[in-house]
């Protein structure tokens, strides 16, 4: 008999070693200090960069605090916490349950027996009992129960009064068909496992996005601000223009009416400068919302000074679209997210088929009981439970045999169709990635075009601009000439400003459509969930 005791902690020690490796996935481990504190933080890291009343802010920089302050990326930080949570849920089914209870009833009731030597008999029982039961991923339950009652009476008929019994139950069952063994037990924490794994992939597609936004918005703020520098350029070229030109009506040397279209130049290119100084003002809002920054009355009120320009003479970009097609195919977290949903529908259909076996169960219970009186004691009683001197033991098999399990078959015709549908996205999130590289590459193409294009007509347009002057300075050439030569220039130079920042941007969408846009700036997403 000892020897079947000593089994009992062997066996209960495998189970639980099946699931030690789950033991992290606690709520203080998967939980974040702030993802459950009650108040939101101020921007962060932004004020670090604040130089001589300005915000000085490199690409990098925009970066950084955009994925600390944004609002948006935060809240979508939160469905990867939240996912955390649905997988310490998907533990309840494990959790381990005790019980205590105490009860005491007296009863009294008519003697029926002269010899119970009283006409009303009288009983009082207390009844004390303690269980404690888990179930584990092998399908396994396990129950370990113990139970003590006292018993008073003054029933002549009884010979140990008051007594005490007391007894230690333990009992196992196992089912053997429906949910045996690991899969069927196992399978909702695999579920929960990949959804939380798709929350982070999600969360690294959603990042992907938004470097890919405030990169774009970072670098129209540097065209909107050279755009803004070239119409002021034009606007000083019209103000001395028209000094001239009044000086020369003033000496008689231009007719009056001419200096109508000097004014009118002047006008003109204010209006360009305030329609450019708004827009950069646009521009800047939306990167200081972008960066978390507009609630901040400091920050807000602060100019921008951005230092990263378009590079001149780096090195272009060369991309072969197939090679970026693999490599996005590779790499693009979306379709990791279409991988783990159709593993999720295959380990729910094999649930389905599970759930439409018989429920088989098959148990054995082993208990020692004990009685005492009031020598003895409660200690006696015990003594006896414990050693198992009087043993009841036995076993059960228990068969459910459902006639018709219409809620099984429709969880597993519902589970077939979830695959399908998942075979589709799959195949779409393909399809839109494929789009996706091929117009990154081709805008790459063009920008690296235009940007060669652009540069070839500012040079160009400088030269006429100077042959302009140097005819005007000989007496050939007329003002005219040169105003157009000096606007061809400007809207050159805004040509090529325009071409550089479309370059910078085609190159981060394509390392945005490839999914290498967080390799250049560090972006680690284990961290940002941490």
């Amino acid at each position: 008999m000892k020897r079947h005791l000593l089994f009992l902690p062997i066996f209960l020690t495998t189970l639980c070693s099946a699931q030690y490796v789950h033991e992290r996935e606690t709520f203080h481990a998967l939980s974040s200090p702030q993802a459950v504190s009650d108040t939101l933080p101020a921007p962060k890291y932004l004020q670090e960069h604040v130089v001589d009343g300005k915000l000085r802010l490199s690409l990098q920089d925009a970066i950084a605090g955009m994925l600390l302050n944004n609002s948006n990326v935060r809240l979508q930080e939160l469905a990867v916490e939240d996912s955390k949570f649905s997988l310490l849920g998907a533990h309840s089914p494990f959790d381990p349950a005790a019980q205590a209870n105490f009860n005491a009833l007296r009863q009294t009731f008519p003697s029926v027996l002269q010899t119970q030597g009283v006409q009303v008999l009288s009983q009082l029982n207390q009844t004390s009992t303690l269980s404690y039961k888990q179930s584990f991923e092998t399908g396994t339950t396990v129950l370990v129960g113990f139970n003590a009652t006292k018993t008073s009476t003054n029933d002549a008929n009884v010979l140990v009064n008051p007594y005490i019994t007391s007894g230690l139950n333990f009992e196992i069952t196992q089912p053997l068909l429906r949910n045996r063994w690991l899969f069927a037990n196992r399978a909702p924490l695999i579920i929960a496992r990949r959804n939380l794994r798709i929350s982070r992939k999600n969360f690294e597609g959603q990042v992907n996005d938004a470097i890919l936004d405030v990169v774009t918005r970072y670098w129209a703020v540097v065209q909107a601000r050279g755009s803004l520098d070239v119409a002021k350029k034009l606007q000083e070229a019209a103000d001395a223009s028209y000094k001239r030109d009044k000086r020369k009506l003033e000496l008689g040397a231009l007719p009056p009416l001419d200096i109508y279209g000097s004014e009118s130049r002047v006008a003109t290119r204010r209006v360009e400068v305030i329609q450019d100084e708004y827009a950069l003002k646009l521009a800047e809002d939306s990167l200081r919302n972008s960066l978390g920054a507009s609630l901040d009355p400091f920050l807000r009120a602060i100019d921008l000074e951005l230092t990263e320009l378009p590079a001149r003479d780096e090195e272009l970009m060369n991309v072969d679209a197939a090679t970026a097609l693999k490599e996005a195919l590779e790499r693009r977290p979306e379709l990791e997210v279409e991988q783990q949903s159709l593993a999720n529908d295959d380990t729910k259909i094999r649930l389905a088929h599970n759930n439409l076996l018989p429920d088989l169960r098959v148990g054995a219970n082993y208990s020692g009981n004990g009685v005492a009186g009031p020598a003895g004691g409660f200690g006696d009683s015990l003594n006896q439970a414990f050693t198992f001197g009087s043993p009841a033991y036995g076993f059960t098999v228990n068969l459910n045999l459902p006639i018709r399990n219409r809620a099984a078959q429709a969880e597993l015709g519902s589970a077939l169709i979830s695959r399908r549908r998942d075979l589709y996205a799959e195949q779409q999130t393909r399809e839109q990635i494929t789009l996706q590289v091929f117009n990154a590459v081709h805008q790459l193409e063009q920008a690296k075009l235009s940007l060669a294009a652009s540069r070839d007509a500012v040079e160009l347009s400088r030269k006429n601009l100077a042959a302009e002057q140097r005819k005007y300075e000989l007496g050939s050439g007329q003002l005219f000439f040169v105003l157009d030569a000096q606007n061809q220039v400007a809207t050159a130079e805004v040509s090529v400003l325009n071409a550089e920042v479309g370059y910078q941007v085609a190159v981060t969408t394509v390392q945005h459509a490839t999914g290498k846009l967080l390799e250049p700036y560090h972006v680690q997403i284990d961290e940002l969930t941490h």
